[in-house]
């Protein structure tokens, strides 16, 4: 809920509210039989940041171990070291399905969510994303990444 408090405007309480309920109602899709494979492309700052605080910060990165843990879920690391990248500081959640013209990316910003959806529109953030997973730490390294950003703070 803390990143909903630094916004300008600022977010009346039910406002915050309702985008806190829809990202966690979102979370639904990755468990039960039916679980949606999911890959997450999380760059070093996000992980670093602590909204809330330490002790929010550290159940946050909790949190994403447990959910890498799952086998429908993939979680990938951009580390400060990669350098420059296409789409800094976006939060993107790219949608896609078995027809790709009805792909649909939401792109989060202060003022709430865009979602794009014109054929180009997808076609560039997949082109962002791909970027982002080939300089990414492979292999069982962004766990060991998480856990020793937990460790830190």
């Amino acid at each position: 809920m803390a990143v909903f408090r630094v916004v300008v405007p600022q977010l009346p309480e039910h406002e915050a509210g309702l985008r806190m309920a829809h990202r966690v109602e979102r979370q639904s899709v990755l468990d039960g039989d039916d679980a949606t494979p999911f890959v997450a492309i999380v760059h070093e700052a996000a992980l670093r940041m602590q909204f809330g605080g330490r002790e929010v910060a550290k159940a946050q990165l909790g949190y994403v171990l447990e959910r890498a843990g799952q086998d429908n879920v993939t979680v990938l690391v951009v580390p400060f070291a990669a350098g420059a990248l296409p789409g800094a500081g976006q939060t993107v959640l790219y949608a896609e399905g078995p027809v790709p013209e009805l792909d649909t990316v939401q792109v989060g910003s202060s003022h709430g969510p865009d979602f794009l959806h014109a054929q180009t529109q997808p076609a560039k953030y997949r082109a962002h994303l791909d970027w982002m997973g080939h300089i990414a730490l492979s292999s069982k390294a962004p766990r060991d990444f998480i856990h020793a950003s937990a460790d830190e703070l």
